[in-house]
């Protein structure tokens, strides 16, 4: 099955639970490392996750994953936070991240640069406006490649 058969799959099974339970799926990841295959869901909860949201989430799923495996291969099952910069994917992603520190991609240049890090001023489902330094950048949300909250030391 492709890899993005599986993550759908996967989503169909883990996103009822996880919306019952007051959690969000941020993403989920079929890849190989090394001679490994391992299968990520990445959640959060207002407030944040702990290791024993993950823990109970992690059995449900490894039920779930055994009446129903779409993966062939032998893999690794891991469940965790996003982490500190936590990857913004959609649009209510970014939206919420509006007055926090971002670090964002481009497909192409937009005023001769392609990478961004700064204050997210605000999104408006078209374009995000984000504060470096002194200039301000109006990205065009469908030229963005990666976009994730930033870390400020």
């Amino acid at each position: 099955m492709s890899t993005s058969k599986i993550k759908a799959a996967v989503q169909e099974m883990v996103l009822p639970y996880l919306s019952s339970n007051g959690f969000e799926l941020v993403d989920i990841e079929y890849v190989k490392e090394g001679s490994n295959y391992f299968l990520r869901i990445f959640v959060d909860k207002e407030g944040g996750i702990d290791i024993d949201d993950c823990g109970r989430i992690s059995e449900f799923m490894s039920e779930q994953l055994d009446k129903n495996d779409p993966v062939t291969d032998a893999y690794f099952l891991e469940v965790s936070s996003p982490g500190a910069e936590r990857p913004l994917r959609k649009e209510e992603d970014v939206r919420k991240a509006i007055g926090k520190h971002v670090y964002i991609t481009t497909y192409e240049p937009i005023s001769g640069a392609k990478e961004f890090e700064g204050l997210l001023l605000s999104f408006d489902g078209e374009s995000a406006v984000v504060r470096t330094g002194k200039k301000e950048y109006t990205i065009p949300y469908d030229k963005v490649a990666g976009a994730r909250l930033a870390i400020v030391f």
